[in-house]
């Protein structure tokens, strides 16, 4: 009875309103679960979103900072692999190029045609058959002097860094020699098949003492180019020698074997001479270390490089000077003068190269190159005068005849 009146006591309009509170509390609950779980689970999104791209973004500076740093290593690489290739490494067939010496040959043909021009001048006879005959015999001799002479210094150890040496490239040193041999005896057959023909025991003889004057340059035991006396024996084999030996026999036959060493053939091979000892000095300026470890006095070892590029200028110009006064008492046609005065430019251009150059040991490398130029230039000016000479009918009566 009790419940009973207690619950008629009750307001009604009172529990309406709490229930009613009730539910919209609720309902706010719930709302605002529903908003916070979404609002969570779109900041949980937002971060996985913002996490990964910054994971991405890392990724793609991490990849450019690599590719980056790999360049510059192989900038770096490449550029020092260029400086040791410039420095130290040369190609296979630079090195070829430079142990044939096919420039240096010059020097079996300049004594051959300033010789069979003087002929030609004194005689109006010239063989070109005999010309190519000793042209070949020549260059076999040189090439048995160019690789005896890489033997013998690769056994002295003057040649223990000259990369271009034929005994370093082959790296057979008794079959390099048996080969120089053979050339040597195959050109010596051919230079007396000439002497025979032409009837001159005279230009065998001056030949054979050309050939003694390498021999004794280089060879043991003798070896006088470490002695610093290469160069007379280089001036007396390719000057009066050679040079002697190819006018004789260029201008003798069997009906006239007798020709005359008049005062123009020695003339012109002094001329010859002087140029080609100038390559033979000129091809030691980078060796000067090297020829000073092993003994090997040559001139440039006492005297140095700076006054090595002094000795080229005073030998060039006194090359011109005594040119030009052979040309004053006649011993040389004016024609041969006046076309060896046109290689005055080239002369000057060798010299400024030694003098700029005389302290690289890279850049003076090419000094030699400058020299041969110089040296066949001058030749083929001088034979070319006493050939026109001819021509014109400039005649000289030789004021000098030995024999």
């Amino acid at each position: 009875m009790r419940m009973a009146a207690t619950f008629c006591n009750l307001n009604p309009g009172s529990g309406l309103k709490k229930l009613n509170e009730c539910l919209l509390h609720q309902s706010y609950m719930t709302r605002y679960y529903l908003d916070s779980k979404r609002s969570s689970y779109f900041l949980c999104n937002g971060r996985k979103l913002l996490h990964s791209t910054y994971r991405r973004q890392l990724e793609v500076r991490k990849g450019h900072q690599s590719q980056w740093v790999c360049l510059v290593s192989k900038s770096d690489y490449s550029g020092t692999t260029n400086e040791e290739e410039k420095e130290d490494g040369v190609s296979r067939a630079t090195l070829i190029w430079r142990a044939v010496k096919l420039p240096m040959y010059s020097v079996a043909l300049v004594p051959l045609t300033v010789g069979s021009a003087a002929a030609y001048f004194q005689t109006g006879i010239c063989s070109a058959r005999r010309f190519f005959v000793l042209l070949a015999s020549s260059v076999l001799v040189i090439t048995w002097l160019n690789l005896s002479n890489d033997v013998y210094d690769f056994d002295t150890g003057a040649d223990k860094n000259k990369k271009e040496s034929v005994v370093n490239l082959v790296g057979i040193r008794t079959g390099t020699l048996i080969a120089a041999y053979s050339l040597l005896a195959l050109g010596f057959v051919g230079l007396t098949w000439a002497s025979m023909e032409a009837g001159s025991i005279r230009s065998i003889m001056l030949l054979a003492c050309s050939i003694i004057c390498g021999y004794i340059y280089q060879s043991p035991p003798f070896r006088l180019s470490y002695q610093g006396l290469g160069e007379p024996l280089c001036f007396a084999a390719f000057g009066p020698f050679a040079s002697t030996a190819f006018y004789l026999l260029q201008g003798s036959t069997r009906k006239m074997n007798h020709l005359p060493i008049s005062g123009t053939i020695l003339s012109a091979s002094i001329l010859v001479g002087i140029t080609t000892t100038l390559i033979l000095f000129c091809s030691h300026f980078h060796q000067i270390e090297g020829d000073k470890a092993v003994g090997k006095m040559s001139p440039l070892v006492r005297l140095g490089t700076r006054r090595g590029s002094k000795v080229v200028k005073v030998a060039v110009i006194a090359l011109y000077v005594l040119a030009f006064a052979l040309g004053l008492i006649k011993a040389l046609p004016l024609t041969s003068i006046l076309l060896c005065a046109f290689t005055l430019p080239m002369g000057k251009v060798f010299v400024t190269y030694v003098e700029d150059n005389h302290k690289d040991s890279q850049k003076i490398f090419m000094a030699k190159y400058y020299c041969v130029r110089f040296h066949a230039l001058f030749g083929a000016a001088l034979a070319a005068g006493l050939v026109v000479a001819r021509m014109i009918g400039e005649r000289y009566v030789p004021r000098l005849i030995l024999f």
